[in-house]
């Protein structure tokens, strides 16, 4: 009987000491989290473990000449050894929940195909919450996007896409016409699944930028749009023009933030916890004329204004956050 009691005693008190372990390392992690000095360690590993996978990229360049798919399969994965580093400062270090709402028919396809991704930019942090649909589904390390020029230079971020073959646009059509399209027919060979997402209003939300929007949609007799400013068209078409049999869909994307939340990336740094939710909708992509034709005619405000309401209809939750989790209603 007292051998009993002492075993219980010793049992009870290893799992005091586990807890008591645990709550020291969950408060040093909390510390660190509203720490500068935990900041500057992420900033510092993410900038030392960038420069040295920068210079991996550039040791690839003699592959490119002999075999050029070997050389952006190699990339792809050297650009998610920096991509998931952000990844994981949103989901692990800020415990930030990323949510996906679309229609359960179309979900299967997300990360197989080749698609181009419409995405309103109103929030610090939008890129960030698409790098997580991107990495739980797969195509994080080889996903596009049509970005500035002046990023091209940027260490770390702006030399892995130089390396990944990321589109980039001075915001001079005349100039972005011819360069722009010829980025985008070399991609039409990509040996990976790859997303190209499209900030088709060209700028981050803001209501002064919202009221000039709207002005010149009433001048040109185009709807006006309640959360988007008007999109910008040239770049949107051009894409599809060039990526017409290679890309499948157009994902119809609206990001938002709960309880009118405003997510910064020093609030991420900081440990802050965000909610995101994702609502995407579907439109097939055929490589054939008379579509192209037809879906040239379609507004793309009406593309990418609708309303969030209008996609809660077809609402499909995503219970967890790790790819490869059976959605669940």
């Amino acid at each position: 009987m007292g051998d009993g009691c002492s075993h219980s005693t010793r049992c009870y008190l290893t799992r005091l000491q586990r807890l008591f372990k645990y709550s020291r390392t969950m408060s040093l992690v909390q510390l660190l989290r509203s720490h500068i000095f935990g900041h500057l360690i992420i900033c510092y590993v993410f900038l030392v473990s960038g420069i040295i996978i920068n210079v991996l990229q550039l040791c690839t360049l003699p592959l490119w000449p002999l075999n050029k798919q070997l050389a952006r399969k190699v990339n792809c994965r050297l650009a998610y050894c920096i991509s998931s580093q952000m990844v994981a400062v949103l989901e692990w270090w800020s415990g930030t929940e990323c949510i996906l709402y679309t229609d359960p028919k179309t979900y299967p396809l997300y990360g197989k195909e080749n698609a181009i991704v419409v995405l309103n930019h109103s929030f610090e942090i939008d890129f960030l919450c698409g790098w997580t649909f991107c990495e739980r589904l797969g195509v994080l390390g080889s996903s596009k996007v049509l970005a500035k020029k002046e990023l091209a230079y940027v260490p770390v971020i702006g030399w892995m896409w130089y390396f990944l073959e990321i589109v980039f646009c001075k915001r001079k059509w005349e100039e972005d016409r011819k360069t722009v399209a010829q980025s985008l027919q070399n991609l039409r060979d990509y040996p990976e699944n790859y997303w190209f997402l499209l900030y088709c209003e060209g700028t981050r939300f803001t209501p002064k930028k919202h009221e000039i929007s709207m002005q010149v949609a009433e001048t040109k007799g185009l709807p006006k749009l309640k959360y988007h400013l008007l999109p910008r068209t040239k770049g949107f078409w051009v894409t599809v023009q060039n990526l017409r049999g290679t890309v499948k869909a157009v994902y119809d994307s609206t990001l938002n933030f709960r309880n009118n939340e405003t997510p910064t990336l020093l609030g991420i740094l900081s440990g802050r916890k965000y909610h995101a939710d994702l609502y995407v909708s579907c439109f097939g992509l055929l490589p054939g004329e008379s579509h192209l034709t037809s879906f040239q005619k379609m507004n793309l405000s009406v593309l990418i204004g609708s309303t969030n309401s209008t996609r809660k209809r077809i609402i499909f939750k995503r219970a967890t956050c790790r790819r490869g989790s059976t959605p669940v209603l």
